[in-house]
């Protein structure tokens, strides 16, 4: 992975959970870099205890952490500044998830390595298939846990590779129970929860397909001249104040996102009162790189579809509407109206649905 110039590149070590050896590989390449004479340094590693992990680091220059006050308390951050003083070929950035301390630069870790790689410099990184925007209330009905640090998928796509560090569920556990991933009191507690053979066999699932899909996107993205940059998908996400407008969003995206089509997140004007929701809603939409609209009409349905035809849209993701934004009248029909209005199109009603177990 030495670095040429322009922008710096990005391969991301990715897992499903934690201890199957994500950053012991990421070590294990950098130091096979150091053997062939590249300026490697690690800017932030976790050991979390584990000295087989802690022993791969041994002859790698490691950039001094920041301290950070906050709220009376000492935290230690990884020190973007000095990494870039320091201007490495190769950086080596643990936990990419990860949400720094109030007060810093950036309030994600993933924004520290974009301004790493915005300097021409390489970045090895690591995260866990969960913490992926899109994949969140997947997560939460798989293992009952709403994972709070997440990464947009926009982020995770700009990778340059993505190398799946893989181990089979009941080898994980395994490891686990020998106390190699935690200490004795904090494994249990992982068994009786996150690290149940079932839980990590669908994890494990979710992060094959997501390297599979990345490994078919580069693929497309070096044969331009045989594949059209976009598909005619064109997906169309109903936005409104409800909660479930964030699983809609996720599902809608990642569904432009394996179609490699284009995306719209589409709200129909709001009374004052849902508007700050709403306007939460649509900030998330953006984050994502979704392209926002609001439309002004009292006829939401028609609104809707008449928006999908002048924009060829293919696909309709709607949530069934709640009580709180919608007078019974307008909700018993809503959504029987879109679908009779769009029958030339495809029309996926997403159903809100609880943790497994």
């Amino acid at each position: 992975m030495e670095n040429g110039a322009g922008r710096g590149k990005l391969k991301l070590f990715l897992g499903y959970a934690a201890g199957v050896g994500k950053t012991y590989q990421m070590l294990d390449e950098a130091q096979q870099l150091r053997s062939r004479g590249v300026d490697v340094v690690i800017g932030y590693f976790e050991p979390h205890g584990r000295q087989d992990t802690i022993a791969k680091t041994e002859g790698l220059e490691m950039v001094p952490r920041r301290v950070v006050e906050y709220r009376g308390t000492s935290f230690e951050e990884m020190d973007t500044a000095a990494i870039l003083a320091r201007h490495p070929e190769v950086c080596l950035v643990d936990e990419f998830p990860h949400t720094n301390i109030p007060g810093l630069e950036n309030a994600k870790r993933w924004q520290d390595v974009q301004m790493l790689r915005d300097a021409g410099i390489d970045v090895l990184t690591t995260m866990n298939v969960q913490h992926l925007e899109s994949l969140n209330d997947q997560v939460w009905q798989i293992s009952g846990v709403k994972v709070r640090e997440t990464i947009p998928d926009w982020i995770v796509q700009q990778a340059d590779e993505v190398v799946m560090v893989d181990l089979p569920p009941q080898a994980l556990v395994n490891r686990l129970l020998r106390g190699v991933v935690y200490a004795p009191d904090k494994a249990q507690k992982a068994l009786e929860n996150f690290f149940q053979e079932s839980t990590l066999g669908a994890l494990r699932e979710l992060a094959l397909r997501q390297t599979a899909h990345a490994l078919d996107s580069q693929q497309q993205e070096g044969n331009t001249a045989e594949q059209p940059a976009r598909s005619s998908e064109r997906i169309l996400i109903h936005v409104t104040s409800e909660p479930s407008s964030a699983m809609v969003i996720r599902r809608g995206k990642r569904v432009a996102d394996y179609l490699h089509g284009d995306c719209f997140a589409v709200a129909v004007q709001a009374t004052p009162e849902e508007r700050e929701a709403l306007e939460r809603h649509l900030n998330f939409a953006r984050n994502l790189h979704i392209e926002v609209r609001v439309l002004e009409d009292a006829d939401v349905a028609r609104a809707l579809v008449e928006f999908a035809h002048r924009n060829g849209i293919t696909q309709i993701f709607l949530a069934r509407p709640g009580r709180r934004s919608w007078p019974e009248s307008m909700r018993r029909n809503l959504v029987q109206k879109i679908v009779a209005l769009a029958r030339d199109m495809q029309v996926t009603i997403v159903a809100e649905r609880k943790p497994s177990g």
